[in-house]
């Protein structure tokens, strides 16, 4: 088939188009900028049209669009105008996804480390919402017809993801505009993805998950984990924990946040290998890009860009990026936030004044709106407590504070994690 992705630099999207250009679908795609993911994609002779054009739509026989894609979008009017068949991403899963053994890791948080971690246990192959350190990629190809997928609930497309195993890390409310602020149909969205697969692996202390009555291998995290601590080995951060009565696991990165996720992984790749190969395996996992990523590192100052977006994310963050900074006698923690979407930051306003505490700076950047209409929020006097530095980019934060000493992190889903990467490119 000829297939153009519109949306394609997203990190889901770009890796459907990868995964049918690599099983011998002609792929092209078009974007509103050029990112560094557009250029990968070129390199991998996958055409990316910028911006939205209607001439981009020719001959295809099938066209798919990311979420954030309207009705009114140029080629989605010449597609339709043209008789080529139209998808959301959300309905094309069922098709791209119908004949794979899919482990379908989903949740509000921990779900692309979750993912990528299980896919370092199995060696399968993998599309994850983030790149992964191990293979460089969002996207893997290996033989056979296991897949490990990360599972989307921001748009129900978690669903339709053909689910062998569904893996939840938790339920948290998040994306509520989506299911009209309808919690009954938030949970139920759920209870439909577990219902869908044969093998369920469930965080069973997230406060609605404790109440489903499926079939189910249940994470009590507070019993199942123990004897939990943290290491530096050759200078990478390292979580070591005891798992049930399966032995002690090594895996990277710090945090009890990583302990859970990594165990819901092993958990799941039970049904798949032994537990000696799980235990050698996951150390093949080496963190995934914008999650805690060590991006800058020198005597006594060490930058960090993290996705987190959401206060819970931001919290265990902090927790993890304090440990650190302890272990390797950094002192100081600024944290950088760039807010993602208005709705999200109204949503969760109360919570998102709590999660920086303890953090010796906080720098606030404007609002990533994603498209959003702008709400009038005055960050200086609502984050007052911690007299938070304004600034319209990290470039002008650095000319008005010291960012050159310490652990300083960047917190967002917006261009945050571009703008700390040009700094160190600088």
């Amino acid at each position: 088939m000829k297939v153009h992705f519109i949306g394609i630099g997203g990190i889901g999207l770009s890796a459907l188009a990868r995964y049918l250009a690599h099983n011998g679908h002609t792929v092209s795609g078009s974007d509103v900028m050029d990112t560094t993911m557009t250029n990968k994609l070129r390199l991998e002779n996958i055409p990316v049209t910028i911006p939205h054009d209607a001439s981009a739509i020719t001959d295809q026989d099938l066209v798919v669009y990311s979420a954030v894609i309207k009705e009114d979008n140029v080629e989605r009017q010449a597609a339709v105008a043209k008789g080529v068949r139209v998808l959301p991403r959300r309905e094309a899963l069922t098709h791209i996804l119908e004949d794979k053994k899919v482990y379908s890791v989903c949740g509000a948080h921990g779900k692309s480390t979750t993912t990528a971690i299980l896919a370092a246990i199995l060696g399968s192959s993998a599309l994850i919402g983030a790149e992964s350190k191990e293979f460089g990629s969002n996207v893997r190809f290996t033989e056979g017809n296991l897949l490990t997928f990360e599972a989307d609930e921001s748009d129900g497309s978690f669903l339709n993801s053909n689910p062998y195993c569904a893996v939840v890390t938790n339920a948290e409310p998040e994306h509520m505009e989506y299911y009209g602020y309808d919690f009954e149909a938030f949970y139920a969205s759920y209870h439909k993805f577990l219902e869908k697969a044969k093998i369920r692996v469930i965080n069973a202390e997230d406060p609605y998950l404790s109440t489903v009555l499926l079939d189910c291998v249940k994470l009590f995290p507070s019993k199942d984990i123990t004897e939990l601590h943290y290491e530096v080995i050759d200078g990478e951060p390292m979580t070591c924990f005891n798992l049930k009565d399966l032995g002690e696991f090594r895996v990277w990165g710090f945090g009890y946040h990583i302990a859970v996720d990594a165990s819901l992984a092993i958990l799941a790749a039970l049904h798949e290998t032994d537990i000696e190969t799980i235990r050698k395996n996951i150390l093949r996992f080496k963190g995934i890009k914008k999650r805690f990523d060590i991006i800058q590192k020198r005597e006594n100052f060490t930058l960090i860009d993290d996705y987190g977006h959401h206060p819970t994310e931001i919290e265990a963050t902090l927790m993890a990026a304090g440990l650190y900074a302890k272990l390797n006698n950094l002192g100081s923690i600024t944290a950088i936030w760039q807010p993602h979407k208005y709705s999200r930051t109204v949503d969760n306003l109360e919570r998102f004044i709590d999660c920086f505490e303890g953090v010796d700076k906080l720098i606030i950047l404007p609002v990533w709106s994603a498209g959003e209409k702008a709400i009038d929020l005055d960050f200086a006097a609502l984050f007052a407590r911690y007299n938070p530095i304004m600034a319209d980019s990290f470039e002008t934060a650095r000319k008005l504070t010291d960012l050159d000493n310490g652990l300083v992190i960047g917190f967002g889903a917006g261009d945050i994690t571009y703008q700390l990467r040009k700094t160190c490119q600088a």
